[in-house]
């Protein structure tokens, strides 16, 4: 049990679990701004757009109608609804790639990495080793 616990908190230490922790924790933040921008600035474009603040009634066809009395019974092909989480998808898209563009300006290069040699370099270093062979 002692061995177990070692393992689990060594596990826990592992920065790739905070890492993970950290990315998810951003990810519900990045979530909630990402809606508060569809809710409040897409959203009233589409509304201006199409007359309604999504496109969920937009293309909606009753393919079979069923009980009167239950509208609900219909059978109805809603394309609208799909059309507003495309949308959705691409403005989230759109978001990340400039969060992940943002985000690799910002990251430095490592410090002493060294540059890869040249063609001219690798031949002779070529030359070199099969003089010295023979």
């Amino acid at each position: 049990m002692k061995n177990l616990l070692k393992e689990f908190k060594n596990f826990i230490a592992t920065g790739n679990m905070v890492e993970i922790a950290v990315a998810f924790i951003l990810g519900a933040a990045v979530k909630q701004v990402i809606d508060s921008f569809i809710g409040n600035v897409a959203n009233p474009i589409v509304g201006a757009i199409f007359g309604k603040p999504n496109l969920d009634d937009l293309l909606r066809f009753t393919l079979r109608d069923g009980d009167k009395a239950d509208p609900t019974d219909d059978t109805v092909l809603a394309v609208g609804p799909v059309l507003t989480q495309f949308i959705s998808l691409v403005l989230v898209g759109v978001v990340l790639f400039m969060v992940v563009k943002a985000y690799n300006k910002l990251r430095k290069p490592k410090v002493g990495t060294p540059a890869a040699p040249n063609q001219v370099d690798l031949l002779a270093e070529i030359r070199d080793l099969l003089k010295a062979r023979g």
